[in-house]
């Protein structure tokens, strides 16, 4: 053999290891570097210790084991707390053909007003005083997406500044999109 045969073969030994070993040392650095972002699909906050109903002081078939857009209102509902409310209703009425798998709830503090009614469709809705076993599990006001089974998937916070709402509402929407999608209960 030739010693220009020699470097050739040499040479196509090197170029097909560097095909396999490159692209995995790439990968490994962009893993150990963290170069791109996990894969989080969820727009909420993801509930990692075990949340139900029943910890909330609710029943399961009280709702008939639909999916629940779960509003904790707050102590005293001021105009922000009602455009999060309002907000939260045009999500619900966003959901579309998958509405009737969906139920909106409200857990208040104090009854609603006449006018805060009237900004919801409150056929829809379930309004319930706030059981005093969720005022000790529930620290702020927050939308929770709770699955036909009761089990608190993911926390939703509203936002402080009226702009922000709509970012808001289209983040739930499209939480909400995607677990009905893959979902088969509800």
């Amino acid at each position: 053999m030739s010693s220009l045969e020699l470097n050739k073969s040499r040479r196509s030994m090197l170029i097909l290891l560097a095909v396999f070993i490159i692209p995995i040392v790439l990968a490994k650095l962009a893993l150990h570097q963290q170069w791109f972002n996990y894969g989080v699909t969820n727009q909420g906050q993801l509930i990692e210790n075990e949340l139900t109903l029943a910890k909330l002081g609710l029943s399961v078939d009280k709702f008939n084991h639909q999916w629940l857009m779960l509003y904790t209102m707050p102590a005293s509902c001021d105009e922000q707390c009602e455009k999060t409310l309002v907000s939260v209703n045009n999500t619900y009425i966003a959901l579309g053909k998958e509405m009737p798998r969906v139920k909106p709830v409200a857990l208040t503090q104090q009854d609603l007003s006449t006018a805060q009614v009237e900004k919801i469709q409150i056929k829809k809705w379930h309004i319930q005083a706030m059981p005093a076993l969720s005022k000790t599990v529930i620290e702020q006001s927050q939308v929770l997406i709770v699955d036909p089974l009761g089990n608190v998937i993911l926390s939703h916070v509203p936002p402080k500044d009226a702009e922000q709402l709509p970012a808001f509402g289209k983040a739930i929407l499209a939480d909400f999109k995607k677990l009905l999608k893959y979902s088969r209960i509800g």
